[in-house]
């Protein structure tokens, strides 16, 4: 279980909470969605549970089946099981996607990666992702597109295989077919490794044609305002975030 225990935090050195007292807990082999406006501490979110050094949680706790991780590095954090898949994942000249992922599939199971299965594996991984084998020996990211750097992002996580999975916007800069196929192997992957759990961090409700939420979260002034089923994103989709507040009226379903 992942358990955001009335969480405030803000960006080091400042005193504008940019999340608020918010609490989110995501049981084993749940998908939960968080949606909201511009500026509402979406990704904020999703950085402070991976232990961002830019952000300092002034209030609260982040707990992993039970145990806090709040005084984590990020690395030991990764390694009880938590991945973020980055709006904007990191380029790294000079390091090749293959010595990425074998240092870090090393560094998750404390073991020797053997170098034939690995590559072996990873071919089979990249063709499943729709990513060029080439793309092997290339530097991290480098000269990716915007939709191939979700897919080495979804790579990863099926080489890494963590508990517990964070989509930040996943879906912009993918086509309808890219979306399709990265979203089929997260699908597949959640059916392998049916303790996983999911959150997702979207704008449009689009990718949850493929990815099926078990809870949709509204976002506002950094807290959790409402908290529905599919029906709240298609109700977001059809009158935008417009009317957010009479939305959320007196009935809080946090």
């Amino acid at each position: 279980m992942l358990e955001i225990k009335n969480i405030s935090c803000s960006i080091k050195d400042s005193n504008v909470d940019i999340l608020n007292d918010l609490s989110l807990k995501i049981n084993s082999g749940e998908v939960h969605v968080i949606m909201g406006p511009n500026g509402t501490g979406k990704s904020t979110l999703s950085k402070v549970i991976m232990g961002h050094y830019k952000y300092e949680v002034n209030t609260g706790d982040i707990l992993l089946d039970g145990e806090s991780i709040k005084d984590l590095e990020v690395d030991e954090r990764a390694r009880r099981g938590l991945f973020l898949c980055m709006q904007d994942p990191t380029v790294i000249e000079g390091v090749s996607n293959s010595e990425f992922l074998r240092t870090a599939r090393g560094s998750i199971t404390g073991e020797k990666v053997n170098l034939y299965t690995f590559i072996k594996d990873m071919e089979n991984s990249m063709k499943d992702v729709g990513l060029d084998s080439n793309m092997l020996h290339r530097s991290l990211n480098m000269g990716f597109s915007g939709g191939e750097k979700k897919k080495n992002e979804i790579l990863q996580m099926k080489f890494l295989k963590p508990k517990y999975i964070i989509l930040d916007e996943l879906d912009s800069g993918l086509d309808v077919d890219s979306l399709k196929l990265v979203c089929e192997n997260i699908n597949n992957y959640l059916i392998e490794n049916k303790e996983a759990s999911l959150l997702i961090i979207t704008h449009y409700p689009r990718i949850l044609e493929y990815l099926k939420p078990d809870f949709v979260h509204i976002l506002k002034d950094g807290n959790i305002k409402k908290t529905g089923g599919i029906d709240l994103a298609l109700e977001i989709e059809k009158n935008g975030y417009t009317n957010i507040d009479s939305m959320i009226g007196n009935d809080n379903d946090e």
